[in-house]
């Protein structure tokens, strides 16, 4: 036999029959809309919500190794557009390289900032690299490595989104090396972040 579906209104009546409550008609519409609306407001939030114009942060965080702190966000500008953006800010007085610079840094000196994608991300890179400021020299050596003014840097990546819906887990690969007129901190390294990110069936073109 095929069970007869029961409706919220049905369940919440069941329910106070069950505790012994008589309440109007009336009330047990009002309780069974309630319950509609979060339930529909719950399934809402569990939803990617990133929009054309949107940003979502993915991950921020203050390394404890070098005291940079590190945002990380993804955008939709426009159409078919995604990027993700890592704002890397040194502590003060102090600078970071350039994102062109050798993995190993010019004879050992420096290491370049990086925001990159694991070979097993789920996401694609399908550009090159962009940075909001312009890195240049440091003293009068024209073979020593550029480095960014002090303060904050914006790395930007154009990407591909996971071809699913909902909600992916992945990875970002960050590199990063803050240095002053006199000293060097520790340098980070390939440092992966999980991130969460949505599925391209799950945003606005």
């Amino acid at each position: 036999m095929t069970p007869c579906p029961i409706g919220h209104t049905q369940i919440i009546e069941v329910l106070l029959l069950a505790t012994g409550s008589i309440v109007p008609k009336r009330f047990v519409n009002i309780l069974a809309i309630f319950l509609l609306l979060v339930l529909l407001s719950v399934s809402s939030v569990s939803q990617p919500g990133l929009g054309r114009g949107g940003s979502l942060l993915l991950a921020s965080y203050t390394d404890i190794t070098n005291k940079v702190t590190v945002s990380i966000k993804l955008t939709h500008p426009k159409e078919g557009s995604f990027f993700l953006e890592a704002t890397f800010i040194p502590p003060s007085g102090y600078h970071l390289y350039s994102k062109d610079l050798p993995l190993t840094g010019i004879t050992g000196q420096g290491r370049p900032t990086l925001l990159e994608l694991p070979s097993n991300s789920r996401m694609q890179s399908i550009g090159a690299l962009s940075e909001n400021v312009a890195a240049d020299m440091v003293g009068d050596e024209p073979d020593g490595p550029l480095v960014y003014p002090d303060g904050p840097v914006t790395l930007t990546l154009p990407i591909k989104l996971p071809l699913t819906r909902g909600w992916v887990n992945d990875q970002i690969s960050l590199t990063y090396m803050p240095c002053s007129a006199l000293s060097c901190k520790v340098p980070t390294i390939a440092k992966l972040i999980p991130v969460l990110v949505p599925g391209a069936f799950s945003v606005v073109p």
